[in-house]
């Protein structure tokens, strides 16, 4: 389903900051090279992702799913002095391409990237994060909902990706794939959280924001 329209779409990337020739290139390589390319940020996410980072200011950053590290890019933007970003994937062959990418941005002080499966991961950082990025497998979010929340601060942040996804939660349950039933249980379980406050964004496949208030 096509959630937002291709003339909105292109009306928003046009009055949105372009891409960094860094982010551009990997756009390209990641199109070109990589299996469901679909799945990288882009302009107006990757943009936004920077624009929240920098007006946090953020010490320690967790992104569970790194891809092939637009996202992860994004968000170390607005790292404070001495601030990183840690970042998981399970896959350890996109692991050289992001590290690349990381080193041309001039980030690669500022990214730790973990290969393996994230709960493990999650469960061995012993930090306090202000912003936690989820965009990994569907089916585990709830998960690490529940592993990262005592690693974050109070006040901080979660955005949790394609919570609409591709429209498949607007449909009858018997439409819905197993990673759209995935999603709305996630989104039930924040709303009935009173430890959080939440705001779904129809941005591009839906942004979860949440904030823990306690």
């Amino acid at each position: 389903m096509d959630i937002i329209p291709a003339a909105v779409e292109a009306f928003a990337e046009k009055y949105t900051s372009p891409e960094t020739d860094v982010l551009k290139r990997l756009h390209r390589e990641t199109y070109l090279k990589v299996e469901q390319p679909h799945m990288l940020s882009g302009q107006l996410q990757g943009q936004f992702l920077s624009l929240v980072s920098h007006m946090l200011q953020p010490s320690k950053v967790l992104e569970i799913g790194t891809y092939t590290g637009y996202s992860a890019i994004c968000l170390a933007q607005g790292l404070k002095e001495g601030g990183v970003l840690h970042t998981i994937d399970i896959n350890e062959e996109r692991e050289e391409m992001c590290q690349r990418y990381f080193a041309e941005a001039g980030l690669s002080g500022k990214i730790k990237m973990h290969i393996g499966k994230a709960a493990d991961i999650i469960t061995r950082l012993d930090e306090v994060f202000d912003l936690v990025f989820i965009d990994a497998d569907k089916t585990g979010y709830e998960h690490y909902y529940d592993l990262v929340w005592e690693k974050i601060r109070p006040g901080g942040y979660i955005l949790a990706d394609n919570v609409l996804f591709h429209g498949e939660t607007l449909l009858a349950p018997s439409r819905q794939s197993n990673n759209a039933k995935a999603m709305i249980s996630f989104c039930e379980k924040v709303a009935a959280d009173g430890r959080a406050e939440q705001l779904l964004l129809t941005l591009r496949d839906g942004l979860m924001i949440i904030r823990k208030i306690s």
